[in-house]
């Protein structure tokens, strides 16, 4: 079982969902992402999405794009972020997803960046443009490694889409909300409470939700029924009004610490 398999184990237990924030590598340097990783861990983060930056990252909003702009004007390199992430592994067990798109692990060799993953401590791999169809080299080589590779539903997935990612997927499937690209909303669907039960009707692997999550209170009713809330634009955009490596890391650090108070506190009322 890999370490993020264990932690939805750990968390179905309490009754509790995941939450997974999202944040940029590289953005502004990897010193302060580091700083960054430390503080969502600190703030109650139960898994981290470490995502690669990408010049065209088509399924981005604005946040993460100019996110993905500022690392990429420091020439980060995935070589990079995975010694990074070493450095964050020697003290943590929380696990982390690399989120990114498909080129820059072509570029790094699909063998050559699973191995080094995995070495690093890399728990998952989302690849954000690669269906399921088209999976099976990468799939190959994070099975061979013991990693989870997730894949995407969407409003527009049908039964044998869901069947499909259920079966070549691990660790958990992420539900996109709405249809688009990512960034926080105000509000959201109000149907999505019975589309993420019609995916966990078709599947043992957890559902967790993500694009447009942005307050303690959609975080909270997401974690009334799905297995976990996952908030990238609205935490990257905190990050970047804050001005300095320890004010982006305190930052973070207070704004998932809110959250995960808010899906506690939601998980606690609905086992009443």
């Amino acid at each position: 079982m890999s370490r993020l398999q264990e932690k939805f184990a750990e968390l179905k237990k309490r009754g509790e969902a995941a939450l997974i924030p999202f944040v940029t590598a590289g953005d502004p340097d990897l010193k302060t992402t580091l700083k960054i990783m430390r503080a969502l861990e600190a703030g109650g983060a139960d898994c981290i999405e470490l995502g690669i930056p990408f010049s065209d990252p088509t399924a981005d909003g604005p946040t993460i794009q100019r996110a993905s702009e500022r690392a990429l004007k420091n020439r980060i390199t995935l070589a990079q972020i995975l010694r990074m992430l070493r450095q964050f592994r020697s003290g943590s067990e929380t696990p982390v997803i690399l989120f990114g798109y498909f080129n820059p692990f072509l570029q790094h060799g699909l063998e050559n960046f699973c191995r080094q993953a995995a070495r690093v401590g890399a728990d998952g791999v989302l690849c954000v443009d690669l269906p399921p169809e088209e999976s099976a080299e990468l799939k190959h080589w994070t099975d061979f490694e013991g990693m989870d590779l997730i894949f995407l539903l969407s409003p527009t997935s049908g039964a044998d889409r869901v069947k499909l990612v259920a079966r070549t997927g691990r660790g958990f499937i992420y539900y996109v909300s709405v249809t688009g690209v990512t960034g926080a909303r105000r509000s959201l669907e109000d149907q999505l409470r019975q589309r993420v039960a019609a995916v966990q009707h078709l599947t043992s692997l957890p559902v967790g939700v993500g694009f447009g999550i942005s307050t303690p209170q959609q975080a909270a009713w997401i974690a009334e029924f799905a297995d976990a809330a996952v908030i990238g634009s609205a935490l990257v955009e905190t990050i970047e009004r804050a001005n300095g490596s320890s004010a982006k890391a305190q930052a973070a650090n207070d704004f998932v610490s809110k959250i995960k108070r808010a899906m506690k506190k939601s998980s606690s009322n609905a086992r009443i």
